[in-house]
């Protein structure tokens, strides 16, 4: 349904096309568009099915390879040795597919919660439904801050203006008026589209077209492309080369020794094959995931929605938070407190048109009116009687209004009494006195002159400097004419100001040090004054130091800006270009950032920020652009969703650290003990088995406890610890299991099947053991792992030891082991242990986990 010759070009005419009325579609009728349109996404497949997902993980190069070997194994006569690989293969996908599928569905039910809505009419009453669910012929509303769900022609609309930018690039607001079809220039006035938000304003519209057919999906097909990678992406990728590249070097290297040994080709590329297994962490996707996942669902316990898994990795590494007062220092509940003359003293006639303003103006639901109407005992969806013997406002009459925007910062409205028409203004003080030429004190007005500007502008800055919020209200008798704009606002008459206290949170100052403690600095990027965010920062403790302004800010080059924002606390009257501008410096500056933000114009911010975080409470526009989704406003909840963050990525590094070090370890022991050995120092199907049960220990380490001193740091992918810990730990485990092929050979003089056993078992029991130690930084005998952890590592040491006397050993080909065998096993162990706990500490030093 795009633009072209033959689209209708009234709104009776689309109401024809599409067979729908002004009444809405009813329910039946509806199901039937779904079914026929699809649902309202950019895609129609979305989540892979179950079934894709598992042949997805058949598709690992490592499994194809496997599964060939045990192909030819079979047809080789080894049917034993194709069994044991092929179950090898399907228990790690079917356990990687079980906890992946599990969190997939759990982020995906935690993202549901905060999906984006539309108001349709359906079966004649307006209802709030998934935007998902919007088909061509509803009848939407649209009010300021919300997302447009679906391309729409306006049927009504009042004051209309639309943040197009998304779709378009342009920079300010459109306006758009029903009725008006393209004009010339392309431009259509009478659309609404997709992925675009209301900025201010209110309409209703007929939905034209969705998903795919939309002009936003008609985009996003053609620029379809994989989103930036994280830094938690980006790190696994270098993690995974890293590994790639040590896996080709041992597997080259054994299968050209075996081979100049003359030596069963098929059996050395099996061997291979099975070293290169028992390198890759192939169970970190499953980690990565289950770890994430249940961080995610840990974190929505303290009431924090995750919408993308890989974000809570950004939200752990956060050092610095930007975000706007309010709703974080300040509970956002505003209370209308006092309403002023210019000079400061009480004066009713600034109550009455601050109401009058207020109650007709059109869509925007704001703190400010309805803390006026609030005060005046009346009800904004009803005519009210004003309080203080005012006049009923019954004799006003609204003929226009110019809707507010950013760039104005303020918003009027026009009515008329007894054949008098009054434009009223209301906004900030400094645009609003800007454009007065006259003020009124008790009734009579006087010129706006030097010394009255001057009085007015100190009533304002006094009332600021307490921590006031302050509105100017102004008015004149408008000319008689059809429509109005922001031109008309000039040659004002000053009533007033009204002044408004939004109270600190109670428990702001204790979780700002909190923040602090944990290595999360805290900026404020405000559109208040100096004075208010000074005052309000004061009040919590918090250092606001020289405050930034948006003018300032205006004038300084990139470069400039990334020194000021590393040492600024507070910026004050900035506009969303700047917040962007700001959060870019900051992280040019090796930072990563957060931006908290719940308005329309947060949204920017919030896509250009690491991690983007709003609450429920907020407009769509603001929820559709974060990633994370706070269930309550508050730093307490913030600063608890950061903790599970971090605990969730500090269990992934665990892994990392397990896997690189132990496995790099037992594959160069394989790869040396082949070379000198005169028989394989284990078999394949023994070392898939080794691994197996390996990682079978580590799938609880998402269960596991995190160190209080790691929470207290963000925390980011350090591959070059990955790399020391795999070149230190990993040759002293070589160390001690050549140790044990001496042993093996000149005391218990073993045969290849004793020495398959011994080290088979010693290797187990080593490098699964070796968890407690490397899952902590401190002392392992003073953190405590979770039972799960626990139980599972000494559960897998004992299978390995017990396995060698069961009648399924000997098909592994396994013997019984010398009882002197364990009493040695367990001196060694226990040392191997203490020397990796004193390498670990100079590895890591002071850094926790």
């Amino acid at each position: 349904m795009n633009n072209s010759i033959n689209e209708p070009v009234n709104i009776s005419d689309w109401f024809e096309r599409l067979r729908a009325s002004e009444r809405g579609l009813d329910g039946v009728d509806a199901k039937r568009r779904l079914a026929k349109f699809g649902r309202n996404q950019m895609t129609a497949g979305g989540r892979a099915g179950p079934t894709v997902q598992v042949l997805l993980l058949f598709a690992n190069p490592l499994v194809i390879i496997l599964l060939i070997a045990s192909l030819v194994s079979a047809l080789l006569g080894e049917r034993i040795n194709a069994g044991i690989i092929v179950v090898m293969v399907l228990l790690s996908i079917a356990l990687n597919f079980a906890q992946t599928f599990r969190s997939q569905r759990a982020a995906e039910r935690l993202r549901r919660q905060v999906a984006p809505t539309a108001k349709v009419l359906r079966d004649g009453v307006w209802t709030d439904i998934g935007a998902i669910d919007v088909a061509p012929g509803d009848v939407i509303r649209l009010l300021a801050g919300n997302l447009v769900p679906a391309d729409a022609v306006l049927i009504e609309a009042k004051d209309l203006h639309v943040n197009q930018a998304a779709l378009t690039g342009e920079s300010l607001p459109a306006e758009k008026e029903a009725g008006h079809a393209a004009h010339d220039d392309g431009e259509n006035r009478d659309r609404v589209f997709m992925g675009t938000s209301v900025v201010s304003g209110s309409a209703t519209a007929l939905v034209i077209a969705t998903g795919p057919a939309t002009q936003f999906g008609d985009v996003a097909a053609r620029l379809a492309a994989r989103a930036p990678e994280t830094e938690f992406e980006r790190g696994a990728r270098r993690f995974g080369f890293l590994i790639m590249e040590t896996v080709f070097v041992l597997v080259v290297f054994v299968f050209l020794v075996s081979a100049a040994l003359r030596r069963d080709p098929f059996e050395s590329l099996l061997f291979g094959i099975a070293l290169a297994v028992g390198l890759t962490p192939e169970f970190l996707p499953m980690i990565t995931t289950v770890t994430l996942g249940r961080g995610a669902v840990h974190m929505a316990r303290q009431k924090v929605i995750v919408k993308h898994l890989s974000a809570i990795q950004n939200f752990g590494s956060m050092d610095v938070l930007c975000t706007d007062k309010t709703g974080t220092l300040t509970a956002g509940e505003t209370t209308l407190e006092q309403h002023l003359d210019p000079f400061g003293d009480p004066a009713e006639r600034t109550f009455l048109l601050a109401y009058l303003n207020s109650y007709y103006e059109t869509g925007v639901e704001n703190q400010l009116n309805a803390a006026i109407l609030k005060k005046a005992g009346a009800n904004p969806l009803d005519v009210a009687i004003l309080e203080h013997d005012h006049p009923d406002v019954k004799p006003y009459r609204k003929l226009d209004e110019i809707p507010f925007d950013f760039e104005r910062r303020c918003l009027s409205v026009v009515v008329e009494s007894e054949g008098t028409r009054l434009l009223i203004t209301k906004g900030a003080p400094e645009r609003v006195l800007a454009n007065c030429s006259e003020c009124e004190i008790n009734g009579v007005r006087q010129a706006f002159d030097d010394e009255a500007r001057r009085r007015s502008q100190a009533a304002y800055e006094s009332l600021s400097a307490r921590g006031y919020r302050v509105l100017a209200v102004a008015t004149k008798t408008a000319p008689q004419q059809d429509r109005y704009s922001a031109a008309d606002e000039r040659d004002l008459v000053l009533a007033g100001f009204l002044t408004f206290e939004d109270p600190p949170l109670e428990d702001a100052a204790e979780m700002i040090d909190a923040l602090r403690r944990d290595g999360v600095e805290i900026k404020i990027l405000t559109g208040d004054n100096e004075l208010v965010a000074g005052h309000v920062c004061s009040r919590v403790g918090l250092d606001a130091g020289e405050i930034v302004r948006g003018v300032d800010l205006d004038r300084m080059t990139d470069t400039a800006l990334a020194r000021v924002a590393k040492r600024t606390t507070v910026f004050a009257r900035i506009s969303p270009a700047q917040k962007n501008r700001i959060i870019l410096a900051l992280k040019a500056g090796g930072h990563v950032v957060g931006y908290m933000g719940d308005g329309i114009n947060d949204a920017p911010a919030l896509h250009v920020a690491d991690v983007g975080i709003s609450v429920a409470t907020a407009v769509d526009v603001a929820k559709d652009a974060a990633e994370i989704i706070l269930l309550e406003p508050g730093l307490r909840v913030l600063h608890s969703g950061i903790g599970e963050g971090r605990k969730a990525f500090g269990n992934v590094m665990k892994y990392l650290l397990m896997g690189t070090s132990s496995n790099f370890g037992n594959m160069f022991s394989m790869a040396g003990a082949s070379v000198f050995l005169p028989f394989l120092p284990m078999l394949p199907t023994q070392i898939l088995l080794n691994n197996f049960l390996y990682d079978l220990a580590q799938v609880t380490i998402p269960t596991d406890n995190v160190d209080q001193s790691f929470i207290r740091k963000p925390h980011r992918w350090d591959i070059g610890l990955i790399r020391r810990f795999m070149l230190y730990i990993g040759p002293i485990s070589s160390a001690y299991d050549f140790l044990t092929f001496v042993v093996l050979l000149k005391v218990f003089h073993a045969s290849e099947g004793l020495f398959h056993t011994g080290w088979f078992v010693e290797s187990l029991a080593t490098q699964t053991l070796v968890l407690f130690v490397i899952r902590t930084g401190g002392n392992p005998l003073k953190s405590r792992p979770s039972i799960p952890l626990t139980v599972t590592t000494l559960v897998v040491v004992l299978i390995g030891a017990v396995l060698p006397f069961t009648p399924l050993g000997a098909v592994l080909g396994f013997t019984s082991l010398p009882v002197a065998y364990f009493g040695f096993l367990a001196i060694m162990t226990a040392s191997y242990l203490a020397l990796v706990e004193l390498v670990k500490r100079r590895l890591i030093g002071g850094r926790g986990n």
